[in-house]
């Protein structure tokens, strides 16, 4: 599934590289506009990232995204600062599909445990950031990717696994935002090791080439960010891409 994706500071789209708040790339995009866009060519899921509210949860644009959501079709999944069963009540009350839940997933994985069992597993979407340590080891990172949990994914996932977890959205940081290529070495093995898992893979998607490296392992959906706003190539190109190899 190709998931195409927008990131949001102050209701503007925007991009960062490697998550870094410094590093902010503005685009003269309207957010529904583009996402709307992105709906009609055929898009089946949408992802949003609300970075006032990965950096405070406090400041989560919930308007603005209860705005785009009523204004859509198709299904989104809106991550970014989710630290409570409040944030995530709040989301899914305005009609988000899928709550990415990233650094409480590290943290406190028997908090997300037990929202899975209550709102169910396919309404939340696990985010696992992660850097390749020197021994070529995924480790993951939290807090937007400004601490490491030293903490390995195998140790994260696990107990999330024993509480039905179906949905991983995986991002090597060192690429994303680079446009240098996405790490399908990382994603072949997560796809090995843990099958029943759909993995989304995000970070470093550049050309339609990407895109066929990584349908080629068989992953579950593929994020889209900056690349499309960038004009790498259009999002009809990639879900022809996807369809058709």
């Amino acid at each position: 599934m190709i998931i195409p994706a927008i990131d949001l500071i102050g209701g503007k789209v925007v991009r960062l590289e490697k998550g870094d708040f410094n590093a902010v790339t503005e685009f003269a995009y309207d957010p529904l506009t583009q996402l709307k866009a992105y709906q009609d060519a055929g898009s089946a899921l949408l992802h949003l990232v609300d970075l006032d509210g990965a950096k405070d949860p406090a400041n989560r644009q919930l308007k603005t995204i209860e705005h785009l959501v009523q204004n859509l079709k198709a299904p989104i999944q809106v991550g970014g600062g989710v630290r409570s069963e409040e944030d995530v009540k709040a989301l899914l009350a305005i009609g988000v599909a899928k709550v990415v839940i990233g650094s409480l997933s590290v943290s406190q994985p028997e908090r997300v445990a037990r929202w899975m069992q209550q709102y169910g597993a396919e309404r939340i979407t696990v985010a696992l950031d992660v850097r390749l340590d020197e021994q070529g080891e995924p480790e993951v990172l939290t807090h937007g990717w400004q601490k490491g949990s030293g903490k390995r994914l195998s140790e994260v996932i696990a107990p999330l696994l024993e509480a039905g977890l179906t949905d991983v959205l995986c991002t090597d940081v060192d690429r994303d935002g680079m446009l240098t290529g996405p790490n399908v070495t990382l994603y072949e093995r997560l796809i090995a090791t843990y099958p029943g898992v759909r993995w989304q893979a995000s970070g470093g998607i550049a050309e339609l080439d990407d895109l066929r490296a990584l349908k080629a392992i068989n992953i579950g959906g593929i994020i889209i960010g900056k690349a499309l706003l960038a004009g790498r190539f259009t999002i009809e190109e990639a879900l022809a891409c996807w369809q058709n190899g």
